[in-house]
């Protein structure tokens, strides 16, 4: 070869180990250079959680009432924190409550809404996913099948319009989202090289479209700075580009008290959630003092992610790598085990729980379902018990999970739903745009939906949301997004005047696809929606207790005029097999009782 092409061979086209403009820094510089009040910040719901990013704003700013709104997709603990310091003008989010060990109502929600400290957005999770793709693809507006029929619609009239389809396909009216831009994104990674080129792993909820909408660009951190030549090799995870990237910062176990699982890449150790931190954040919150104290001890105190680090202790994170191996679930299950009954008495959960195990058994089979959609609590054991009985009988279906989760085995030892021991038993790892937007939707998918729910009324619209201007609850999560769109849809949810009522007061999923509830005292059913739900089935009580009596309880602990259906039944109480199984899923006792 002639020396001159040599020449511009080595010189021109050679491809360097690093590359791109130097965005490295401290957490602290880069915050303090990036974040003004006022701003809207979106903090991104991947893998893995920006703790690290958001500790940090909330020490720079808790003293400076700066007034920003702040998008989540659910309540995280900076969500928390900066609430309880009056930090925050709005809250946009799809979920605003406790969530581990069992999702719930939080008093420090609850002391804002009333107090109307803050406003409260409520969205589902594909609106909010949505909102951000419009935004990062510069359209003003986008479709949506969620939302219409809800209160959010109505609530939510400046960001939510519903116009006749103008191609005149379907014949009905189409839902818009407005698009949602952020002035600012935090995003924790796997890895990234100096330029910002980041490695995200999956599932990455809500979607990354808010990195790529953002005004003001993305501060990133990562567990790890790498060269650029790491970047080339595990391109495929590399989901955000350095272009959007303002400030790239080095902040191992930066999830905390998330977790993080490694999914492929062997360079990366995997940790687990600190599920005894979460308890104890949870109890902090309860009261303003404790809280205060907490943040002082967790957050302020500390001063930086390295003193943060260092508070937790070395023995403590070596614990937490521990317990990210993929087996680690077998260990724990062990101890567990030796304490768990091993009789067929059971508690009302544990009935409650194998009854609607066995509806989803009986629909799937005789209605061909692909694919269940499992909710938070009763329906994520209810649903995770039907997936392997049903796999035993050689009948085959995916779970899905909002996240962005298609075709997992859930773990025995804990049924939180997005457990992060289940990821690597994951077939597909995605987003909650193609989890709820493209599989459940999707016809082909024959998707059945499973929920709980705080309120059902004889309809069978739900009510997560809030009592307006007496009670906040939790928001839509994926509920919404469910009702809207699953194929079927059945409900779970505890008797009681206030929990079953004539009508909700907020319309969080509409109930047009529900045709089965199931509570703790019986099964209610219908066949079409002009219909309402008529009780079913009913539990056996104690002994010598009659089904006369028995249904006259149920009716006095409902808040309709319960009509009852010809065929009713007494429900066969669970067999040894079910209960053994449903407590090694549960070993804890959070939702069985």
């Amino acid at each position: 070869m002639d020396p001159r092409f040599e020449k511009i061979i080595n010189e021109t086209f050679r491809v360097d180990a690093n590359e791109g403009p130097d965005k490295v820094g401290d957490l602290k510089s880069i915050v303090a250079r990036c974040v003004e009040p006022g701003m809207t910040i979106h903090a991104l719901t991947t893998h893995l959680l920006p703790f690290a990013s958001a500790n940090e704003i909330i020490r720079q700013f808790y003293n400076k009432d700066p007034k920003f709104t702040f998008v989540t997709l659910g309540s995280l603990g900076h969500a928390f924190c900066m609430i309880h310091f009056n930090m925050l003008k709005k809250l946009i989010t799809t979920f605003a409550g406790d969530v581990y060990p069992t999702p719930g109502p939080s008093k420090l929600f609850q002391r804002a809404y009333l107090e109307k400290s803050v406003e409260f957005e409520n969205w589902s999770i594909l609106a909010l996913s949505e909102m951000l793709l419009a935004g990062a693809m510069g359209v003003p507006f986008i479709p949506i099948r969620s939302i219409g029929g809800s209160s959010m619609a109505e609530e939510n009239h400046d960001s939510y319009a519903e116009i006749e389809d103008p191609f005149g396909q379907s014949g009905e009216k189409v839902g818009l989202v407005k698009a949602l831009v952020p002035d600012i994104v935090l995003v924790h990674g796997w890895a990234a090289d100096r330029a910002g080129n980041t490695i995200l792993a999956p599932p990455y909820s809500e979607g990354i479209w808010g990195a790529f909408a953002a005004r003001k660009g993305t501060i990133v951190t990562v567990e790890k700075i790498v060269d650029s030549d790491f970047i080339r090799r595990y391109s495929h995870l590399v989901r955000l580009p350095g272009m959007y990237v303002r400030g790239v910062a080095e902040a191992p176990f930066g999830g905390h008290p998330g977790g993080m699982v490694n999914l492929g890449v062997p360079e990366f150790d995997s940790y687990a959630e600190d599920y005894d931190f979460i308890i104890n954040f949870r109890e902090a919150t309860q009261k303003r003092e404790t809280f205060s104290k907490w943040i002082e001890e967790w957050i302020l105190g500390p001063g930086s992610h390295e003193g943060y680090l260092k508070k937790l202790g070395s023995d403590h994170l070596l614990k937490l790598r521990g317990l990210g191996h993929p087996d680690a679930w077998r260990y724990e299950l062990e101890t567990f085990s030796e304490k768990l009954p091993l009789t067929k008495e059971c508690t009302e959960n544990e009935q409650l729980t194998v009854a609607s195990t066995r509806i989803i058994m009986e629909k799937v089979k005789k209605h061909g379902f692909k694919s269940v959609l499992a909710g938070i609590g009763a329906s994520t054991l209810s649903s995770w018990m039907a997936y392997y009985h049903l796999k035993r009988q050689g009948v085959p279906v995916d779970l899905i999970a909002e996240i962005g989760l298609l075709g997992y085995a859930p773990r025995p030892g804990s049924p939180f739903l997005f457990n992060y021991g289940t990821f690597p038993t994951v077939k597909m790892a995605m987003d909650s745009f193609t989890s709820l937007g493209l599989l459940v939707a999707n016809p082909n998918s024959r998707c059945l939906g499973v929920l709980g729910a705080g309120q059902v009324d004889r309809l069978g619209n739900i009510n997560s949301t809030k009592i307006p201007d007496v009670y906040y609850l939790v928001g839509s999560g994926g509920a919404n997004d469910v009702m809207s769109t699953a194929e079927e849809v059945i409900l779970i949810c505890n008797q009681g005047l206030n929990r079953l009522v004539e009508k909700v007061p907020y319309i969080t999923g509409p109930g047009v696809r529900v045709k089965t509830l199931i509570t703790n005292m019986g099964v209610y059913r219908r066949e079409s929606v002009k219909e309402e739900l008529k009780l079913a089935g009913y539990f056996q009580g104690k002994e010598g207790e009659k089904g006369e009596e028995l249904v006259r309880k149920i009716k006095e602990t409902c808040g309709w005029n319960l009509q009852v259906a010809s065929n009713l039944e007494a429900i066969e109480p669970p067999t040894l097999d079910e209960v053994l199984t449903l407590r090694l899923l549960d070993p804890r006792r959070s939702f069985i009782g």
